[in-house]
Order: structure tokens, then sequence, then C-alpha cells
């Protein structure tokens, strides 16, 4: 689904750039991170930014990686108990939470932030019977809803 971003059928999943943001989380092992978390659920999305800081244990292996499901090959493991997989974050910052500096930011899903957080947001009919038809399939086992798909997208643009 995402590299952590968009992720789409022939391309190399996790990217290069994702490796470069794995080095420079790997280097703020053991400082204070600020995260910013995405808290989806099959009819809704939640970005949660709640400004306090934790330390950065460690950056490990995730057993089971999947990109169609929004899970990186990477977790972070946090001084509050927490191991959240990368896909689940949207950015990691150094120094202060809010409005960071480019050099601030150890981590960041730039295609997601794009889309969720600077993406233009419209609730309209198409979207509404779109996700209505995901949703109703979804009860009826027929299939899985594409909870992070923008209106409009294809099947598998966005996986």
């Amino acid at each position: 689904m995402r590299d952590p971003g968009i992720h789409r059928p022939g391309e190399l999943w996790p990217s290069a750039a994702y490796a470069r943001q794995l080095e420079r989380l790997r280097a703020a092992v053991g400082q204070t991170v600020y995260l910013v978390e995405l808290d989806a659920s099959d009819t809704q999305l939640a970005v949660r930014q709640t400004g306090r800081g934790q330390v950065l244990l460690d950056v490990l292996d995730f057993p089971r990686p999947d990109p169609v499901r929004g899970l990186a090959p990477h977790f972070v493991l946090l001084d509050d108990g927490r191991g959240i997989n990368l896909g689940r974050i949207l950015r990691i910052s150094l120094g202060r939470a809010f409005d960071p500096s480019p050099a601030q930011l150890v981590y960041l899903d730039e295609p997601m932030q794009r889309r969720l957080l600077l993406g233009e947001r419209k609730l309209s009919k198409a979207f509404i019977a779109d996700r209505s038809r995901q949703l109703l399939g979804h009860l009826l086992g027929r299939d899985a809803p594409r909870s992070l798909e923008a209106p409009g997208e294809e099947p598998g643009e966005a996986d």
C-alpha cells in the first residue's frame, strides 16, 4: 500500500528513500522523538499528535511486512512500552513536536502526509456511494474496504 507512501505494482518496495530514512532513525536511537501517528479503522482515519516525546529505544525488523495493509518492514520501540510499525507513523522528529524543521525530521511518510494532511477534501455523492459499497461489501464478506484510498482511485492504485 505504501512506500510506506504509495506502492504501485512493479515498483521496488520499500524504496531507497525509505532505506535512507531508516538510517536516520537508527542514528536517533536513545534520543527523545516526537511522533505523528495514523490511527486507521474500517470507517475512519485519524492522525494523532500528542506533543509528548518518547525515547526511541530501537528500530527493529517487522516479521510480516505487507504493503497492501500498510505494514512496513520495520517498527520502532519506544520507552512507553509500545512498538509501532513505520507504516502506522506519518512523521518522527527530534527536538520539537510541532512544525519541526527539515533538519529535525528523521522519518516522514511524505506521500501520505500530502494525501491526508495537505490534500483537498471533498465530501461528494460519488465518494459517499463508493465508500458505502466498500463497507457493505466488507460486511457481506466480499471484499475488505480500501480504507486509505482516495475517492475515484482504481483498485490497487493506492495499495
